[in-house]
């Protein structure tokens, strides 16, 4: 029986590398309770999701259906809330899902489009349901997007570098793409062209993002995420780059977004604006 003043929480994706680490720290958080595992890996049903990621039991079993699993986070008088790191192909299903259900979603998971993330934004507004939609949950990350837009204003030509392990689904990230969105609502025209330029291998300039910036995605395995955007000026190169060495560092923005999503009543798309 979940304690009638604490928020419960139901983890989408609970197995996968950011879902263990959101189990922990929601186990850990004082003000949180856990209530529910959603996890589509046939071996792990029905095994106890605290003994699954080693932190010992925490009677939750995992299980696959997550409509059942939302049930269980609108008997209490808190509402309750969904994280959610999924996959792409699934996670606009899944807020919808949540939103239906009463319960407010924190999404990490990436891939949304810009109408999809719209039609969520509205389902939210009409239900009076919060949700929060962050490309990023690291502070640092939030820090880096607010210096490159400071110094956008000095620099006429940037471009975008972003890494990830060789298991992501998309690219660009949508970490890249929020940044390249921030520059462009500066309002500037980037990369002026000095010269007619011609790709002997179709992309190798990197994929044109919002305000004309082009994106460049690595993936490999050995990295976990990193970001550099680049600006560049005659005789001078300003380069802003963030590396994540452990997964732990979302979990504060993660935990902040748990909080703050219960007092919303509509979607918020960015951590940024809730700080």
């Amino acid at each position: 029986m979940a304690n009638q003043d604490l928020i419960p929480v139901v983890v989408n994706g609970a197995a996968g590398k950011m879902g263990r680490e959101v189990i922990k720290a929601v186990a850990q958080a004082s003000d949180l309770q856990l209530v529910g595992a959603v996890d589509h890996n046939p071996a792990l049903q029905g095994q106890d999701i605290g003994e699954v990621v080693g932190i010992g039991p925490l009677e939750v079993p995992v299980l696959a259906d997550l409509q059942s699993v939302l049930v269980l986070a609108t008997q209490e008088k808190i509402q309750g809330v969904m994280v959610d790191f999924t996959h792409p192909s699934g996670v606009y299903d899944n807020v919808r899902s949540a939103i239906a259900y009463g319960v407010r979603p924190v999404v990490g998971t990436t891939g949304l489009s810009e109408q999809q993330i719209q039609d969520l934004g509205d389902f939210a507004e009409k239900a009076s349901t919060g949700c929060l939609i962050a490309p990023n949950f690291a502070i640092g990350v939030l820090l880096m997007q607010q210096a490159a837009v400071q110094a956008c204003q000095y620099f006429d030509h940037v471009e975008i570098i972003e890494l990830h392990h060789n298991q992501k689904a998309d690219a660009p990230s949508g970490t890249a793409i929020k940044t390249a969105q921030m520059l462009a609502e500066m309002g500037k025209t980037f990369n002026p062209a000095a010269v007619e330029e011609k790709e002997i291998i179709a992309g190798a300039k990197g994929g044109l993002g919002p305000g004309q910036i082009p994106i460049h995605s690595i993936r490999l395995p050995g990295l976990i995420a990193h970001q550099e955007v680049l600006f560049g000026s005659p005789g001078q190169l300003y380069t802003i780059r963030h590396d994540t060495t452990d997964r732990a560092c979302y979990m504060p923005g993660v935990l902040l977004g748990i909080r703050k999503v219960v007092e919303l009543k509509g979607l918020v798309y960015g951590l940024e604006k809730l700080l």
